[in-house]
């Protein structure tokens, strides 16, 4: 009896350690795999609209700008009131608020540079012209382009600073463009760093499965695998950066008694017409071909859609959507488990029918993106 006990024993444990033991990675999916990892992530390209971007005197003067709240009406909001470092770039906020308080949750800039269009609905081409708008928006820093010249004139550092850069002064809105380029330029510096996902898949690629182990939970690891397969999330959220930089109708639901966000289908009209673009005349480099915006795709099918967010160091950057709508991860993988009806427009995602313990695989996974990130100090 005791012998049969001890066989039974050893059946169990051997069923056991192969029903755990996670499956090894084919071909393929380490493909996949190796397409998200951030050694993948190509050199930064050069922004030929912005003749500062890759300026360190020009990031040190945008640095500045960035964390200065005396560009604002009450001289208490600076660009890091809504992008704020320890909350990697982010505000914890559902809708940003300055002045006043935005239509939209405020995005992380981290890796935007890399992005063909700014803000949820894309309505800016560039870093520039993107750190514009919000210095006169109402909502936001309420001050104007005069406002914001007079104070770089009067203060003696910030006008060494940029007539090194821009030279003398010159006509307003040259002078206000030539602002928002060193605040690109310091935007620039701005990037995520490895992370525990990153150096999962180095140990993948390495094959060592005992770094892996390390590294990964089997729900982490079962979590990668719905990630890229069953859940079908790289169809939006791929490449090293985990976007597309495309714009989609997810069907996430306003607050109670908001009007539906037209999104996208404004947006790209918006841009299309700013005088700050790649066409306009503050344009660097005029002879660069403005093919993004030459080739935009425009019309009814983008009313709704909103650009797919990068997932790098999701976790704490809380709540999620275009206008805070999800206050947790749970929130937005029920969201996508479930695909409601679009409020407007047509919602593209598809139900994933998960379970909850997929659910919690998957978010298990998500927070493993999570980095410090990397910024000019």
């Amino acid at each position: 009896m005791r012998h049969a006990g001890r066989k039974l024993a050893l059946a169990v444990l051997t069923v056991c350690l192969v029903a755990c033991t996670p499956a090894p990675w084919t071909d393929g999916e380490k493909a996949v795999l190796e397409s998200l990892w951030l050694e993948s992530l190509p050199s930064l390209p050069p922004d030929p609209t912005n003749a500062v971007a890759d300026n360190p005197v020009a990031a040190e003067f945008g640095r500045r700008l960035f964390f200065d709240t005396r560009f604002s009406a009450n001289a208490a909001v600076s660009c890091a009131t809504c992008h704020q470092p320890e909350r990697r770039f982010t505000d914890g906020l559902p809708k940003g608020v300055g002045i006043g308080a935005s239509k939209r949750n405020s995005p992380s800039i981290v890796g935007t540079a890399y992005s063909p269009w700014l803000y949820w609905d894309g309505r800016r081409d560039s870093q520039w012209s993107q750190a514009l708008s919000p210095l006169e928006d109402p909502n936001e820093h309420a001050a104007n382009r005069l406002m914001v010249i007079a104070i770089v004139v009067d203060d003696s550092e910030y006008w060494r600073m940029y007539e090194a850069l821009f030279g003398e002064a010159s006509e307003v809105d040259t002078m206000f463009s030539n602002i928002g380029k060193a605040i690109a330029a310091f935007e620039r510096t701005v990037m995520p760093t490895t992370s525990r996902f990153d150096n999962y898949v180095a140990a993948v690629i390495d094959g060592n499965a005992e770094r892996q182990a390390e590294l990964f939970s089997e729900d982490e690891v079962r979590g990668l695998r719905l990630f890229i397969g069953e859940a079908n999330c790289t169809q939006c959220h791929n490449g090293p950066l985990f976007t597309n930089n495309e714009f989609h109708n997810t069907g996430l639901i306003n607050f109670p008694g908001e009007v539906p966000d037209k999104g996208r289908v404004a947006g790209v009209r918006e841009v299309l017409e700013q005088p700050f673009n790649c066409k306009g005349r503050h344009n660097d480099d005029p002879s660069v071909p403005c093919t993004e915006l030459d080739f935009v795709l425009t019309g009814e099918t983008l009313i709704g859609a909103f650009r797919t967010p990068s997932l790098r160091n999701i976790d704490g950057t809380e709540p999620y959507g275009h206008k805070g709508q999800l206050p947790d991860l749970g929130a937005v993988l029920e969201h996508y488990n479930e695909a409601p009806d679009a409020m407007i427009g047509h919602n593209e995602a598809k139900p994933l029918g998960l379970s909850r313990r997929e659910l919690a695989q998957l978010e298990a996974f998500l927070r493993t993106l999570a980095a410090p990130v990397s910024v000019l100090e």
